[in-house]
């Protein structure tokens, strides 16, 4: 029984990010340059309030609230920076509840090849992860090392690409009319070593002049009115697992309304046994500086 429930990083995907179906080859030595998006990645900040939507299994989660904060900023010139905080609270039957902290600060340059990273998490008040490292794509493989939770090296196969990456292929696969995009992601969490395979399922382009069925204070603003959005679901699987059994049920889902240019609402998080729900609150774009 899942008694609360693991953070999880909105990819840029969080939540933005190409074409075609199967896993996506990164940059190699004779591809490093990835091609810029037809709408440019908005350096923006917001808040989504976490509510509970579903619980599925007895003994039952009776209640969960949390707040995610989100911060992108960046360009192709300067690499892609995101702050990110979700504090979150999940009470479960008998009047037990569990209060989670975490925070992650990362960097991913825009060619794909270099991410930095640092998460973590604190449960109850007690520090229970603590990462911090990077991993630099060279030819055929991308190397890892770790300064936390201990120093490591480690290399990872080409094809695995890094979360702002992710949200750009994404969006390109939608773009092009693509339905499926699977990929394997690598973004530091867990304890650092972990590689998520992930399958994600894009709906039918929802034009601009569309109000959604419950507006937020995201989709009522001039920049995200016009522009068209996609229904989309990523469903996360533990690579190393799926590999050893085969077919497996995925660790956590995420779905959500993802806007041309990385933006995402109504946020719908499943892990199995409940989910939550994400309103956006808050949104504000960032000014980026341009590119000389």
């Amino acid at each position: 029984m899942t008694t609360s429930f693991r953070p999880v990083k909105l990819r840029g995907l969080v939540l933005g990010v190409v074409a075609g179906l199967g896993v996506g080859l990164a940059p190699g030595a004779d591809q490093q340059a990835v091609a810029a998006p037809a709408v440019p990645f908005l350096a923006h900040q917001a808040a989504y309030e976490l509510s509970l939507l579903k619980s599925r299994r007895s003994p039952a989660v009776d209640g969960a609230s949390g707040r995610i904060l989100y911060s992108f900023t960046g360009s192709e010139c300067e690499g892609y920076t995101t702050d990110f905080r979700q504090v979150s609270k999940v009470d479960t039957e008998g009047g037990k509840s569990k209060i989670s902290d975490m925070r992650s600060t990362s960097w991913e340059d825009a060619a794909a090849k270099t991410y930095r990273f640092h998460i973590s998490t604190v449960t109850d008040q007690v520090e229970t992860s603590n990462v911090d490292g990077y991993a630099e794509r060279t030819g055929d493989t991308i190397t890892v090392k770790l300064k936390q939770p201990s120093a490591r090296t480690f290399t990872l196969g080409k094809d695995i690409v890094f979360p702002t990456e992710q949200v750009r292929r994404i969006i390109d696969a939608a773009r092009d009319g693509k339905s499926l995009l699977e990929l394997d992601i690598y973004d530091g969490s867990e304890n650092g070593q972990k590689v998520f395979h992930t399958l994600t399922v894009i709906g039918q382009p929802v034009p601009g002049d569309r109000v959604p069925a419950t507006p937020d204070v995201g989709s009522t603003t001039d920049t995200l009115k016009g522009m068209t959005r996609w229904p989309v679901t990523v469903s996360y699987y533990d690579k190393g697992a799926r590999e050893n059994a085969g077919e497996q049920t995925p660790e956590y889902a995420m779905s959500f309304e993802l806007y041309e240019n990385g933006v995402s609402r109504a946020l719908k998080l499943d892990f199995n046994d409940f989910v939550i729900g994400g309103a956006m609150s808050k949104f504000d774009i960032k000014t980026a500086k341009p590119c000389k």
